[in-house]
């Protein structure tokens, strides 16, 4: 009986650990989205065409690389922030957002031109500009999910996915059965953003309380320029094989190649999502203690081994029988890419662990010098790959994950932590 009640006492513990706990919320949400995402391919897959397919990996990767614009370390300063400073921070950077997401509102339609010049694919540029019109909303509540975030209040993070994702999923897949084509990608993002504003106003007290200032846009510069760079870095990388793609070969590859991405990596995707947005208020709050904050982080890699590697392993396992069945016949050509981008997910979010625990300790430079070194690889890895169509590309992309991203989680962990690591 004293045995029971150790091991009950050990599993409660493991239970009240905040990073685990904050993952629950978020993997729960993440992995319920991508259920429902997996739908959306399914239905995706029956009733759009790869062409209509690759198209909207084009408006995706755009979107991506203009969010990534919009977080110039805002949110990472207001998570490290002391808590004197805290409330006139919030209100600088309440000014510094609106600027920023208008900014990128402009750009993101401007940018639409060139990109439909690639392939001569004008039927993209609008739906480009409606897609950014989600940021002309996002300023109202970012500050409020900064917050929340910074307090770990992940349960109303996780809501707010839930609801958003599940609903922008929905919209998509009754706009393809619709025969609406691209817009299935373009549309639903904009229409479930005043959910979120909904959400995150009603969930945190905070407003705005001055005028516009720019008392705090230096600091958040100084500390966030490192931040922005990985960021863009990062998003450049999880996009440059799908731009390749489309430049090189053409949209209806890469409509294929997209359709492998989101079957192999989709759900696996989901769970590196959480990790990363669990994980860096998790080492901030252990950073003043050396010990707590290798201990900290040392069971969040534990966590990461028995989380990714059995389901990733798992998933690429059964892909050749999974893939006809569900999605249909007609993309069993997709099977070697499903399983190549899947593998790759096995070392992505050790490597993502081990970027935050350089910021956490305030070495964002390094994870830096780090990004643009692999950054470098990756891209001539895809250039070389190419020559051998999207097979090639998938190849380039699973070999430079395995073999660069352990060996930068093994050197940022010794850096941190010189001692003998057990």
């Amino acid at each position: 009986m004293n045995f029971l009640n150790q091991v009950n006492n050990a599993f409660q513990s493991k239970l009240s650990n905040q990073f685990i706990r904050n993952l629950g919320w978020l993997g729960m949400a993440e992995i319920f989205y991508r259920v429902l995402r997996l739908g959306l391919v399914v239905i995706i897959a029956r009733f759009l065409t790869p062409y209509d397919y690759g198209l909207g990996a084009v408006i995706l990767a755009v979107r991506e690389f203009a969010i990534t614009f919009a977080d110039v370390g805002i949110c990472a300063k207001i998570i490290q922030a002391e808590e004197e400073e805290l409330n006139d921070l919030c209100n600088s950077a309440y000014w510094l957002n609106w600027l920023i997401f208008i900014g990128l509102f402009i750009i993101q339609c401007l940018a639409a031109f060139p990109i439909s010049w690639l392939q001569n694919t004008h039927e993209i540029i609008l739906p480009i500009c409606v897609v950014g019109a989600a940021y002309l909303l996002w300023p109202f509540a970012a500050i409020q999910r900064m917050l929340i975030q910074r307090e770990n209040r992940f349960k109303v993070i996780a809501f707010n996915d839930t609801i958003q994702n599940s609903l922008a999923t929905i919209l998509s897949a009754i706009f393809a059965v619709l025969g609406m084509g691209v817009w299935a990608f373009a549309l639903p993002p904009v229409l479930v953003v005043p959910l979120e504003l909904i959400i995150f106003l009603n969930n945190h007290s905070w407003r705005p309380q001055t005028g516009f200032t720019t008392k705090y846009w230096k600091k958040i510069w100084n500390f966030g320029q490192n931040i922005l760079a990985i960021n863009l870095l990062r998003t450049l990388r999880n996009n440059l094989d799908y731009l390749i793609i489309y430049a090189c070969i053409g949209v209806k590859e890469l409509g294929t190649y997209f359709f492998g991405f989101n079957a192999g990596l989709g759900i696996s995707l989901s769970i590196i999502n959480a990790i990363n947005s669990a994980i860096l208020p998790h080492l901030c709050a252990a950073r003043t203690e050396h010990n707590n904050l290798q201990t900290s982080y040392l069971k969040s890699l534990r966590i990461i081994s028995l989380v990714i590697i059995p389901f990733v392993l798992f998933q690429s396992s059964f892909a050749y029988f999974y893939v006809p069945i569900i999605f249909g016949q007609k993309w069993i050509v997709a099977v070697p890419i499903v399983i190549l981008i899947c593998l790759s997910a096995i070392p992505r979010p050790f490597a993502d662990a081990a970027s935050q625990l350089l910021v956490a300790v305030g070495k964002p430079h390094l994870d830096l010098r780090w990004n643009v070194l692999f950054t470098t690889i990756f891209t001539v890895a895809l250039l070389v790959g190419v020559h051998w169509h999207i097979i090639g590309v998938a190849i380039s992309v699973l070999l430079v994950h395995i073999i660069c991203l352990p060996l930068f989680t093994l050197w940022a962990t010794r850096y941190v932590f010189p001692q003998r690591i057990t």
